[in-house]
């Protein structure tokens, strides 16, 4: 017979293993979607080059944005959080409807971006970082020589 804590334990474990899993999905979604290029603080992915071909821009968005809210619903993500990914992606593709400045504000609304931050924030507070990206993050904090902050 097993106990209860080793149960709760190992479905405590599964359900931040998912959501680390949904964390680096919507990093690699934001990158593809509306990062590939940097320029600054804007940057241009597949949704903003797919924009403007009539009928794909679309098709990508709401497959991309899909697969965020479900990873979302993977992940445990809030209410509140689920919603507020929807709403940006919704905005997003209803512009993809109307030519031309429909398409232009597309290229520069990051729509995925933000609704890729908002999972990420939401999983970051349930489970904190993945470990591998908490390791990276205080690396790249120590610096080049491997000094931190005020030293």
């Amino acid at each position: 017979m097993t106990d209860d804590i080793s149960l709760s334990g190992d479905y405590a474990s599964d359900r931040r293993a998912k959501a680390h899993r949904a964390w680096k999905s919507a990093e690699t979604i934001k990158r593809l979607s509306d990062r590939l290029i940097g320029i600054g603080p804007f940057g241009l992915g597949v949704d903003g080059v797919l924009a403007w071909v009539p009928g794909a821009g679309l098709v990508y968005g709401i497959g991309a944005g899909a697969l965020l809210v479900a990873h979302g619903f993977m992940a445990g993500a809030s209410a509140a959080t689920l919603a507020r990914m929807t709403a940006y992606l919704v905005v997003d593709n209803l512009s993809d409807t109307i030519p031309v400045a429909g398409w232009a504000f597309d290229t520069l609304f990051p729509a995925h971006l933000m609704a890729a931050k908002a999972l990420q924030k939401d999983i970051e507070a349930r489970h904190g970082l993945p470990e591998d990206v908490a390791a990276e993050r205080a690396r790249k904090k120590r610096g080049l020589f491997g000094r931190g902050k005020g030293r």
